[in-house]
């Protein structure tokens, strides 16, 4: 036990210490703190200062053997259960500096059961997130979730579509950013009537690559039987920026049209309260396209080929002003 003299004659070192450490004066900070643990030996505090020295100088390993010690001597000492969750989240940083995620979990837990604070909930929280992510990482495999593809497309073939569901679920686990693969699954899911969970994959799809025509028609064909001919409509057009040309799409864009444009007198109202409407229908050159248009229905198919006029009839197609069939 450490006489009084003692204990005051460490307090004195851990200010020099403290001192020390605030001006980043690291082997100072160390000599006095471990000045004060011979005066007392006692004080879990000292060999907490001694830790967080090695976990300024990156001596990673070392603070964990410290705070290893301070945890013995506070035991053994009946310390402060906060100065014992200190050492313990101590302990935590310095593991996940390591990478080593799955130690620095259990010492942030250690620490909550001493002494729960928003800091190290919030640690602990971080720290199961990476752990998450490495683990999803670790499962990455293209070359098997390729495997597990052809499986669920055999087993889509035999109408064993929630078979085929899993299938290509491992599959995105194996390889997340095939944009493929989420258009499979949506395509299995509208077969089993999930319709929700099939638009959730086509908007991955679509987001993962926005050229891949199928996921916006799967999409769009989605839509339409959730009854929403306005965002479906909305699809077919991203389909048809990609392939002007697009059967499907073409076809699905006009009876999307028909279901949103059913009422003639509110439909032209309000596209001719739409400035970019209006912009289009004065351009000279979209009115001799129009003229054109209402004369041979299908010379859209070859104006469509031009990028610029394209935008401008898909335009006027969403906005109802005019309709292809």
């Amino acid at each position: 036990m450490a006489t009084q003299e003692s204990k005051q004659l460490a307090l004195k070192e851990k200010e020099l210490g403290n001192a020390a450490y605030k001006k980043k004066d690291f082997e100072t900070a160390l000599v006095h703190y471990r000045a004060a643990l011979t005066h007392d030996p006692t004080d879990i505090t000292f060999h907490n200062n001694i830790a967080a020295v090695y976990f300024e100088q990156k001596e990673f390993k070392k603070c964990i053997e410290e705070c290893e010690k301070a945890v013995e001597v506070g035991r053994e000492n009946r310390a402060d259960y906060k100065l014992i969750a200190k050492a313990f989240t101590r302990t935590g940083n310095a593991f996940r500096k390591l990478e080593d995620y799955k130690s620095a979990k259990t010492y942030f837990e250690k620490s909550l059961s001493e002494h729960r604070t928003p800091e190290v909930k919030s640690l602990l929280s971080d720290t199961e997130k990476q752990i998450k992510e490495m683990e999803r990482l670790a499962y990455i495999d293209p070359a098997k979730a390729e495997e597990e593809k052809e499986k669920g497309n055999e087993y889509f073939k035999q109408g064993d579509y929630s078979t085929a569901v899993k299938h290509y679920s491992d599959a995105i686990k194996r390889n997340p950013d095939d944009a493929k693969l989420y258009s499979n699954r949506a395509a299995c899911y509208t077969k089993l009537a999930a319709f929700d969970l099939g638009l959730k994959d086509c908007e991955t799809c679509c987001r993962l690559d926005e050229t891949f025509i199928k996921g916006w028609i799967r999409k769009g064909k989605i839509l339409q039987v959730m009854q929403k001919s306005s965002e479906a409509l909305t699809a077919y057009q991203k389909a048809l920026e990609i392939d002007p040309n697009n059967a499907e799409a073409l076809e699905g864009y006009r009876a999307c049209t028909v279901d949103v444009h059913s009422d003639p007198e509110k439909v032209w109202n309000k596209a001719m309260n739409d400035p970019a409407v209006q912009q289009i229908l004065k351009d000279p050159a979209m009115r001799v396209i129009l003229d054109q248009m209402q004369n041979d229905p299908n010379a859209v198919l070859e104006h469509l080929k031009n990028p610029q006029v394209a935008s401008k009839i898909q335009k006027l197609l969403g906005s109802g002003i005019i309709k292809i069939y």
